[in-house]
């Protein structure tokens, strides 16, 4: 899996990104996420599991890198309106 090279790095072989979008979450469950644990972090290894079993002997020696993406909506500004309701 890692070859060293000359100066002594490790070098990984890499398949392609695989894109997981988790959608909104509560900040609880992304610190868990952050952490290696909770539920975010299982539904993570699934579709890693589920995209190695697609792959199959694709990816054998390869590192499946994993980016996640999980956003969190911003409240709505309310306007203010002035003092006769215009």
């Amino acid at each position: 899996m890692a070859e060293e090279n000359e100066s002594g790095e490790q070098k990984f072989e890499v398949t392609e990104p695989v894109f997981i979008n988790l959608g909104k979450q509560k900040r609880k469950r992304i610190k868990r996420l952050m952490k290696g644990r909770g539920k975010l972090w299982t539904e993570v290894e699934s579709v890693i599991d589920e995209v190695s079993t697609m792959l199959g002997d694709e990816v054998e020696g390869k590192t499946i890198v994993p980016i996640v993406m999980v956003y969190r909506r911003n409240p709505k500004r309310r306007r203010t309106r002035g003092i006769f309701g215009f």
